[in-house]
């Protein structure tokens, strides 16, 4: 049930109304109802699973209350360890096993052994990885004090089966999620419409940006070995675009269907593309991943090397982002992926400037020189290691960039519909534009409708409803061939 597609749109309109209507007057009804629309959505994708989600809350649920009644810290551990056991042993089995005896296999064939050893047939769960570390990051905060356990087992499940964002985040804490769904929500006119644009924006990321760019990056990728490298170039921008508006697509769809139900959940995307260095990027993409590893991952080992000065940083760094790169997916070509992001960092740590933050062109239209070179060249790196994450294999990755860095770069490229590749070009300019006249907001269609003389208030209005009627119309004309969103398969 993608968010773009009819079944869901029919599914939320009546769950939206029943919502509201029928059970808001009810805390404990609205909520009972919303778990089960939760398992409904999850179940939709594949009802096999949805015992796996029920039975991981259900432990969690247990192990939180348990953690924080024990005054003895071993059994604390012990605990924390089970819950730990559990959420990742599911990563490993479900994710990472077939990855691990193919890998094995194929390091046997080196050395010439051929093992009786197979992969087995296995399904990974949809949103695994997601809410996998929503429970991790509960217990771990139970365990240190900084939240209390939810002793309310409607809440818990709920905050683990929230399904704007079960299936592929943002990643929230049970800090912010928790005392929303345990306190009586009120229909609020202004987040619901703030929630309609976000999910517009969304939608036009995803429809018209992400789908219509996967049929480029689809043809260029799949066939790299015959197009020229002005092609193969081409193919890695548009990748970079694509899955930057599908993902955050996704996320602003998430974030605003969360609103229309009166929920704030985490932002994932903070305009990374506006990003003057990789340290930068990164904590404007996927932010609720980036922010949890850093938490649970690089500080604890940015304590433990800091003996070693910026070589433990370089080494705490290398590590945090070799595993956001495993996260991505059971493969060497997210496992290089993650590597070379944390490689990115060094000339930062050596500098000193990884922790610099400066406001891009400040009371500025337009950024300065300086600025926008520095966009683009955080950009050129970031598309380059996305040539490794769309890629199948590392041998495919290498091809593709021997075959990028020759003299057909300056050929004239290889498009099968020139025609809508210029209209794509003109709407991803559109994007960046709307993007960062609004790059101080939480997303591209927030306005605000200050007190103004009516006239100026009359033309702001006209303006904004045009570009909602140019979104709609876009969306509505130039609709891509339907793809399912990139993280669905992390």
């Amino acid at each position: 049930m993608l968010f773009n597609s009819l079944p869901f749109l029919l599914f939320f309109t009546l769950f939206f109304f029943i919502y509201w209507l029928a059970f808001a007057r009810s805390l404990k009804i609205q909520n009972l109802f919303l778990l089960a629309g939760s398992y409904f959505f999850y179940a939709w994708w594949d009802w096999r699973f949805l015992m796996l989600l029920i039975a991981s809350s259900f432990l969690n649920y247990i192990l939180g209350i348990y953690i924080h009644k024990s005054e003895n810290q071993k059994t604390r551990n012990l605990l924390v360890f089970i819950g730990l056991a559990q959420g990742l042993g599911g990563l490993l089995i479900f994710k990472y096993l077939n990855f691990f005896i193919d890998s094995f296999v194929n390091l046997l064939h080196y050395f010439n052994v051929e093992p009786n050893i197979h992969t087995l047939n296995l399904l990974m769960p949809l949103g695994i990885s997601f809410y996998t570390f929503r429970t991790i990051s509960y217990l771990l905060d139970v365990e240190k004090g900084k939240t209390e356990p939810v002793r309310n087992w409607c809440v818990f499940f709920n905050y683990v089966s929230f399904f704007p964002s079960v299936i592929s985040g943002p990643i929230d804490r049970a800090t912010l999620l928790v005392p929303q769904l345990s306190n009586k929500r009120q229909f609020d006119y202004n987040l619901a419409t703030d929630g309609m644009r976000q999910i517009l924006w969304g939608l036009f990321k995803k429809i018209v940006i992400a789908d219509n760019c996967a049929t480029i990056t689809n043809s260029v990728f799949e066939n790299y070995d015959t197009l020229p490298a002005s092609s193969l170039l081409i193919g890695a921008f548009f990748y970079t675009l694509q899955i930057y508006a599908d993902f955050s697509g996704y996320s602003d769809t998430a974030i605003g269907i969360a609103k229309l139900l009166g929920f704030t959940i985490t932002r994932n995307f903070e305009y990374p593309f506006f990003a003057q260095n990789i340290a930068e990027f990164w904590r404007k993409w996927h932010i609720s991943l980036t922010s949890w590893l850093t938490e649970y991952v690089f500080t604890p080992l940015s304590i433990a090397f800091r003996n070693y000065d910026q070589k433990g940083l370089i080494a705490a760094i290398l590590v945090n982002f070799t595993l956001i790169g495993i996260w991505h997916g059971a493969n060497w070509t997210f496992v290089l992926f993650g590597f070379l992001q944390g490689c990115y960092f060094i000339p930062l740590i050596l500098k000193g400037t990884i922790n610099k933050r400066k406001k891009i062109a400040k009371d500025q239209v337009l950024p300065t020189w300086k600025e926008f070179s520095n966009m683009l060249k955080t950009f050129t790196l970031v598309m380059f290691t996305f040539i490794l994450f769309r890629s199948d294999t590392i041998t495919d990755a290498f091809y593709y960039f021997k075959d990028l860095f020759s003299t057909s770069l300056f050929s004239q490229p290889q498009l099968s519909d020139k025609v809508n590749t210029v209209a794509l070009l003109i709407f991803i300019f559109l994007m960046i534009c709307i993007e960062w006249v609004q790059r101080d907001k939480q997303h591209a269609l927030q306005f605000a409708l200050p007190i103004e003389p009516q006239g100026s208030w009359f033309a702001k209005k006209t303006l904004r409803w045009a570009i909602y009627i140019l979104i709609i119309f876009s969306i509505l004309c130039f609709e891509g061939k339907e793809q399912d969103f990139i993280y669905f398969r992390f």
